[in-house]
C-alpha cells in the first residue's frame, strides 16, 4: 500500500486530508519563546487568535531528523511518498532526506518546491494518482511534469506583520500603509516574491483573478481552483463568489492559510492557485 505524506508546510482541505487519510508532519510554531507543534498543539485557530493578540510575529521551525524518523518508522510495512514543502524555504526537506537513510523502509521523497495552497494541488494529484492505482515511480514521474505548472498569486491587507516579521521596514509600512499599498505576491522558485502592488484593499481580489488568467487564459471549466484565506471569512466568502462568477472552474477548494505562510504574512492573507494543465 502506498502512504502519502506530507509537512505542515502545505495546506490541504480538512475534507482531503480525511478522505485519502494524508498523515501530516508538522513544523514548530514558536510564540513568545514557547514551541508548539503544528496543528499538533495548536490549531490554526489558536494560531490565528494568538496572532491577533501578540505585538511579536512568531516564527516556525523545521521539522526534524527526529520527527521524520518516527513518521518513518510508523508506515515502514507501506511504500512511503512524502511531499516536501520547498526545500528553498525549509530544511525540513533535508531532515527528512537525512531521516530516510536511516529507516530501513520503501520511502519517495519528492520537492514539490511550492508553499501552501501551491503545494496542496500537488498533495491532491497524488493521492488522486494513488487511487488510479499507479506505482510511485509514476506518480513521481507524473508529479516533475506538472510542479512547475502551478500558479500561485496571494496577498495581504495588513503591512503591520509584515513590518512586525522584518519583511518590509518600518518606512516603507507606514509609506504603504498612508498610500493604502497591498503587495501581490507570487510563489517562483520555491519562494515568495512580490510582483506588483495595488491601491486599496477593495483592488485585491480582482487584482489576484486576473494575474491568474494572465497565467492561465480565460477557460477554467476543466480546472480545479485552490482558494486560501487567513482569518478573515467574509473576505473568503467573497472572493469564493468572484472566482466561482468570473472564472467558473471545474472546483473550487477553499481553505486555511497555515501557520508556516501566515507566521509571515499575518491573517490578512488571501491567494488563489491553480494547476496549469
Amino acid at each position: 500500500m502506498i502512504k502519502i505524506l506530507c509537512d505542515s508546510i502545505t495546506d490541504l482541505p480538512i475534507e482531503i486530508i480525511k478522505k485519502h487519510n494524508i498523515d501530516i508532519v508538522p513544523l514548530t510554531v514558536i510564540f513568545n519563546e514557547k514551541e508548539y507543534l503544528d496543528r499538533v498543539d495548536i490549531t490554526t485557530n489558536e494560531f490565528y487568535k494568538m496572532l491577533r493578540e501578540n505585538d511579536t510575529m512568531p516564527k516556525t521551525s523545521q521539522a526534524t531528523y527526529a520527527q521524520f524518523v518516527k513518521f518513518f518508522e510508523k508506515y515502514k510495512d507501506d511504500e512511503i511518498l512524502y511531499l516536501a514543502g520547498s526545500s528553498a524555504a525549509s530544511g525540513t526537506y533535508q531532515s527528512a532526506v537525512l531521516a530516510k537513510g536511516d529507516v530501513d523502509a520503501n520511502i519517495t521523497i519528492f520537492d514539490t518546491f511550492n508553499l501552501s495552497i501551491g503545494a496542496g494541488p500537488l498533495v491532491i494529484k497524488a493521492c488522486e494518482m494513488v487511487e488510479k492505482g499507479l506505482s510511485v515511480d509514476e506518480i513521481v514521474k507524473n508529479l516533475e511534469n506538472l510542479k512547475n505548472d502551478i500558479e500561485v498569486i496571494f496577498s495581504v491587507d495588513a503591512l503591520e506583520y509584515l513590518k512586525k516579521g522584518g519583511r518590509i521596514s518600518s518606512t516603507k509600512a507606514a509609506l504603504g500603509s498612508l498610500l493604502n499599498i497591498k503587495p501581490i505576491l507570487k510563489i517562483e522558485d520555491g519562494l515568495v516574491k512580490q510582483k506588483t502592488q495595488v491601491r486599496g484593499s477593495k483592488k485585491i481580489i480582482p487584482t489576484l483573478i486576473e494575474k491568474l488568467k494572465e497565467e492561465i487564459g480565460d477557460d477554467f471549466s476543466d480546472k480545479d481552483i485552490y482558494v486560501g484565506y487567513g482569518d478573515d471569512l467574509e473576505t473568503n466568502e467573497k472572493f469564493v463568489e468572484k472566482v466561482k462568477e468570473e472564472l467558473s472552474p471545474k472546483n473550487v477548494y477553499t481553505f486555511r492559510i497555515g501557520s508556516c505562510v501566515a507566521c509571515h504574512s499575518g491573517p490578512t492573507v488571501i491567494g488563489i492557485a491553480c494547476l496549469n494543465k
